[in-house]
This record gives structure tokens, sequence and C-alpha cells, in this order.
């Protein structure tokens, strides 16, 4: 920063000091009488002369003139950056740049109407006082390809689209009522933003897509895979490529795979399921051994890296799974025909078969692509009820092998695998999408059957890939780092108010301790919010070519094999699998990082998205139930309000802070509460409430409670009363 000089300065002199201040600090708004002050003086003369030069450099175009009569250098002269606009659900603007640190923050007048994904060019014009930066949007680069999803009122000259997305900042989009004669009033439509200059109210749009009518299913699960950018039909050209692979199972195919036609073998999937990525056989040998074949379908046979379908994969990363049907990765003929190992049909696989003694252990191991025969396929309820009836079609086979899973599943805790059990609600709906109930998903023995024996080839082709002669190979592995030490300090105070104590803090001796509690919650109240809070202080797994090994399973090699149909991640390990098969030399470990990130930004997108769907129809079942009563207990809390998970059907609204109308309350994100300032009435996680349905916005997905008892006992009276000043009880 310049100083202030003790002697006189002449105007030159004054002018070049000036111009220095301006340069050294470009964030920085100065005032005339600071300019006048700082250059050497406020004498008559003085400020003449300032104010001359002021004029100069405004006339220059070096400064501008900024609010509240201060002057800045000009945003030509400042040092100008490229960056992509994030915006937050609120609306909040925020510029990615990769010169920079820290994100830049832009507010509301300086966003020159940028949209999310925008890319744009900004200048740095403030930092504030704990060097957070703040700037403005100088240009747009290019605008973001993204389509929004909104409903459309048609009126006598033109179209408007209401979005549904809050990360618009414009309650309606323009279209040119002769360009789109189709569209009416009332109709769910998709569009993207093409031009918003500054002196529009509005931004103007291009009709992409008609979805539907508003409040039909089909209609509004494309608006939700439309806010996430997913895709919700497959473009002519990929569908043409894959039709046009050949269905046949050739002699060539037969002979160079490893013929496994004649061993008994099987699916186990949901009732519902389309496409059987997975198989297992079985066959008895001497000695109380068994050979155990895991059978994974073989995309890769028909997907070729560097194809259509194959790049169109790469961009999903995933299937999608929303409330009422499926977004594959693949196209139809691919996931539901081809690759599916549909009982009764030859099918082509990729393979890992063990040879298995009764002490779990694993005499020879084998991978490589095979040729099956699926002899049945069973539902996860028929295999379980051969498992509790010991009867039924495949009996031996399916016993034998849930008996190994147990034994398996056993093993895994005891080496430091944690067990996550929280009861997940799923909808019944009717033909038109409607919810009409709610019913709790079941885990039973015939689920931990398949998941173990999937766990095993994930696990063991891991190892394979990655380890040879004691060298390490470039691999794709399934990682999960251990839990956030902070995090788990906060759940072990937490869990204390329900009477529990968590003694561990590292190691396998947390994994121990945590399986414990859950068994000690089993069945009680809290048990669904201890469960929740325990997931919460965990890390999340990702892709990664880094090794850490997988934590929640205790697995120090883990990868994803056993789903090429729906997960991008599982091609390349088969690609993975083949290469190293076949004596390839490691693969490039900088390419395939690149697909790791992807892969996991993909599965959180994917997530995302069907919350958004589970949302929706939580929503929708609650309409008709406005001023309804309902028993819950809090499940989470934000400086506007408490959430409240309904205790039947695990549909979560929120208590606004400002309907509890007996004190004022504040939430406190140190201890995670929501306190009383008056009264010292505390509400934290799991406490039980009793809530009436106030509101169902279904287009913003949202469900407003208000609170009608709650358990006197939870209101622990730790806080002293406080009294409140005008600017404390302001609400933001």
């Amino acid at each position: 920063m310049a100083r202030q000089k003790s002697k006189k300065m002449d105007a030159r002199e004054r002018a070049e000091f000036i111009v220095n201040m301006f340069s050294e600090r470009p964030d920085h708004a100065f005032s005339l009488k600071g300019l006048i002050s700082s250059s050497g003086g406020a004498d008559r003369n003085g400020r003449e002369t300032v104010k001359l030069i002021i004029e100069q450099l405004l006339e220059q175009g070096f400064i501008e003139k900024r609010e509240r009569g201060k002057f800045q250098l000009s945003r030509a002269k400042m040092q100008h950056y490229e960056g992509v606009v994030d915006m937050t659900a609120s609306g909040a603007i925020y510029v990615c740049c990769s010169e920079l640190e820290n994100d830049v923050y832009i507010g509301p007048r300086n966003s020159a109407h940028a949209l999310n994904g925008d890319k744009v060019e900004i200048v740095v014009s403030h930092k504030t006082r704990s060097g957070a930066a703040e700037g403005e949007i100088v240009r747009i680069l290019e605008r973001s390809t993204h389509c929004y999803a909104g409903v459309a009122e048609v009126t006598a000259n033109a179209i408007f689209v209401t979005p549904d997305s809050r990360q618009i900042p414009a309650d309606e989009i323009y279209l040119p009522k002769k360009k789109y004669p189709q569209v009416q009033t009332g109709d769910k439509v998709a569009v993207r933003i093409v031009s918003w200059e500054m002196h529009e109210q509005r931004p103007t749009g291009e009709l992409i897509d008609i979805l539907g009518k508003e409040g039909e299913n089909s209609a509004e699960m494309h608006a939700i895979l439309l806010e996430y950018d997913l895709p919700y039909k497959f473009d002519k050209e990929v569908e043409d490529a894959a039709n046009a692979i050949p269905a046949k199972i050739t002699d060539k195919d037969r002979r160079e795979r490893r013929d496994m036609r004649d061993v008994t073998t099987f699916t186990i999937d949901p009732a519902d399921a389309k496409d059987f990525d997975d198989a297992l056989s079985f066959r008895r040998l001497d000695n109380g051994r068994y050979e155990i074949g895991v059978h994974i379908a073989d995309v890769t046979h028909y997907v070729r890296s560097g194809s259509v379908i194959d790049n169109e994969a790469i961009q999903r990363g995933t299937s999608v799974y929303l409330v009422d049907r499926t977004i594959p990765m693949l196209p139809e003929r691919l996931s539901n025909n081809l690759c599916s190992l549909r009982p009764n049909e030859e099918k082509l696989c990729f393979s890992a078969v063990f040879t298995i003694n009764d002490n779990l252990e694993i005499e020879k191991e084998w991978f490589g692509r095979t040729i099956i025969y699926s002899n049945r396929r069973f539902t996860y309820e028929e295999a379980q009820q051969i498992i509790e009836t010991g009867k039924g079609d495949l009996a031996d086979e399916i016993l034998t092998l849930n008996r190994l899973a147990q034994m398996m599943r056993k093993e895994r805790f005891r080496k430091g695998a944690i067990a996550f059990e929280r009861r997940e609600a799923k909808f019944t709906l009717d033909e038109n999408g409607h919810p009409t109930g709610v019913y709790f998903k079941v885990q039973k023995e015939a689920n931990q059957l398949i998941e173990e024996f999937m766990l095993l080839a994930n696990r063991r082709v891991a190892t394979f890939c990655a380890r040879k002669n004691g060298h390490e190979r470039t691999m794709l592995f399934r990682i999960h780092d251990k839990p956030n030490e902070d995090k788990l300090d906060r759940f072990r105070q937490f869990i204390l108010r329900f009477g529990h104590i968590f003694k561990a803090d590292k190691g396998v001796t947390v994994a121990k301790e945590l399986n414990k509690l859950m068994t000690e919650v089993q069945g009680k109240p809290e048990e669904n919010v201890v469960s929740l809070l325990a997931i919460r202080s965990m890390a999340k797994a990702v892709y990664s070519t880094d090794n850490i090994g997988h934590y929640g399973l205790g697995f120090r090699y883990y990868t994803h094999f056993t789903s090429p149909i729906r997960r991008y991640p599982d091609m390349l390990v088969h690609r993975l699998l083949q290469r190293y098969l076949d004596g390839g030399r490691s693969a490039n470990k900088e390419k395939l990082e690149e697909l790791a990130i992807h892969s996991s930004d993909r599965e959180i997108v994917a997530a995302e998205a069907e919350r958004a769907s589970i949302k929706y129809k939580m929503v929708e079942y609650m309409a008709d139930k406005i001023g309804q009563e309902f028993d819950g207990h809090i499940s989470g809390m934000s400086e506007w309000g408490i959430f409240v998970e309904l205790e039947n059907s695990l549909v979560e609204g929120m208590v606004p802070l400002r309907s509890i109308d007996d004190d004022f309350y504040q939430f406190d994100g140190t201890r995670y509460e929501v306190y009383g300032h008056s009264t010292g009435r505390i509400f934290t996680l799991g406490d039980s409430v009793r809530i009436s349905v106030k509101n169902a916005d279904l287009r913003r997905r949202i469900l407003d409670f208000e609170l009608v008892q709650a358990n006197d006992d939870d209101f622990m009276l730790q806080r002293p009363k406080i009294a409140i000043s005008h600017r404390n009880t302001k609400r933001r």
C-alpha cells in the first residue's frame, strides 16, 4: 500500500503517487477525501490538484467511479480471470478460477445475468477482512448448455416458462410463440437459455422438448433428470449402434472361452429387475470342497473402447435409479437383452471361479472369459423361502452357498468390516406413478448371499490386478478412507445423551465399537438417527488409482467388477483384468485417474437425482394429508428450521424456526442444536416430536411441518436465559 509522504509534492509527483495507489490496490475503492489526504495534504490547492488528476484519470479510462462517490482502478486495467459459474441452491453465485486458490463471490448486481455453468471473465474487485474475494463478471464467454424444466403459460403474443430450479435468477423465461405453436399452457417443457442481455428483464430460451403436462409422473421425473444434467433418452446414433451389434454367439466365441454351460447356474435379483448382470454357479468337488463361480455379464465383448456406445457410457458413468424407473447407462438392447443373464439362454461372461473348502480357504482361483447357461432365475423372496424352509428348486446349492456366505460375513465383521443397516423406505405406486403407500426394504439372508460372493469376486480381482510378483500395477480401486476424527468425536458426544458410550477413536476398534453400537440400538427409538449420524461420520467411498484400502469393508484391495451393465468403472476393471491376464504392461495411471474422478462425480450426481425423486414422491404422498398429525423425530437442523422424519414412513419435512412462536429460536452449529433465547429450551437430533402437515409444495419439493408437541424430557435447560436485543431478534 502507498504510504503518505511528508514532503510537499508538485502536481506531477502527486499524479504519479495517486496512479500508484490505484495500481497497488486494484480491489480497493478510494474516496476523494482519502486520496487528497494520502497524497500530501488537504489545502485548497491540493484539493483542486487532486480533483483535476481524478478527472483526467476518469477521462483516460484508468479509473472508474463507484458507488458513494468512490473511485477504483478500471476493470480494463485490472487482472482478468476466466472461470465457471457455480450457483448455489439459494441463488448465490461463485466463480471457480483455476488461477485463484479460492472461489470468487459475485454479488447480484455484478452477475451480468450469468447462469450456473457459464464460462465467464471476471475481475476481483474487493477482498474482505477475512481474505475472501469478491468480484464482478465483465463478460460471458460461453453460455452453459444446461436445460431448465418449467411450466409454460401461453399468452396472446408470447410463451413464458416458470422454471422449477432456483438456480436461475429469473422468474420467467421467454419463448417466441410463433416459433413454438405446439406449446400449450400447463405443459412441462425443457428449455435452454440462448440470450439474456443486460437491459432485458428476462432471458430468452429455445424449446428443447415438451415433457408432458405439469404433475404427470413421467414429466416430473424427466424434469428432475434435467435439473441434474442427466439424459432421459439415448440419441438415435447410440440406439442405432446398439441395434447393429450381432446377437449371435459364434462357434469362435465358444472356443475362446471356458465352457461352463454344464454347471448348475442361477441368478438372484429383485422381483422387478430387468437386467441380470451377475450369476452364481455351484458344484461339489471331493473332500468337502466346492467350485463356486461368480459370473458377470461380459459387457466389454459387445462395447468396444472408444465406440459411440462406450463414449456415451463414459459420460453417463452409471445407471440412475429414480423412484419409479431406471435410466440405464447402456441402451436397452444391451442392458436388458444381449448382456442380461436371462434364464435358459447361453450368455457370455467374465468370471471369477473359486475352489473353496469348508474352512473358507480359497485353494484355487481362476479369472477369465466364459460361456454359461443359467438354469433358473430366482427373486430374493423365492431364494429366502428356500433358505427358511430348506425346500425348493436347487435347495442344496442355495443352502450350501448361504451357509458359506454367512460364515464369510461373520469373518468379515470379525476382521473390522462395519455393518450399517439403516431402514430404507420404498413407495408403492399406482398405474399413474402416484404413491399410495410406504413399505420398508428388508435385507435378509438371500440378499447377503449374493452380497458376500460379489464382495469376494471384487476383492480377489482387485488383488490379482494390483499385484504381480510383489510389484504394484495400475488399477482402478474402490477406496474408503478412515473416519474423520472431529466428526467421530461429535458423534461420540451425541450418543451419550442416549446412554451409549463409544470408546474407540482409531483403527479396527472403531469398526468393532460401531458394530457393537448398531446391535445395541437395534429396535430402539434412536436406531435410525444413530445409524444416520454414524454414516455421516464416515468418509465417502470413491474411485481412485491410489489405493488406501476400503475401511468400511475392511479390505486392503477392493474394486468394482460385478456390475458392468450399470457402472462404467466395472467395464474399466474388466478391460484391465483382461490386459493383465494377457500379460500386458501396467496401464496409464494418469488417464485412468481422470476416469476415476469423473466416475465418482457421476455417482454423486446420480445419487442426488435419486434423492430428489424420493423427495418429490414424499411431498406427493403427503399432499392430501394437510392438517393431519404424525409422530416423528428430529433428523436434522439448520439456521432456517428443524427437519423431522416421520416414524412410520421416513418422510421428512421442515418445521421453520420462525413458526415456533413461544420463543426466539436459533441454530448452534457447534453443538448441533436449536435453542430458545429466553426459555433455554433445547432441540437436538433424535428428539421425539409430534407435527402437523402445514404445506406440500410439489414444484419446490418442500414439506412444511408445524410443531404440535414435543417430549419435555428432551428439552434440557442447559443454557442460561439470554436478554435479546432488537438486533438479535431480527431474522435473516
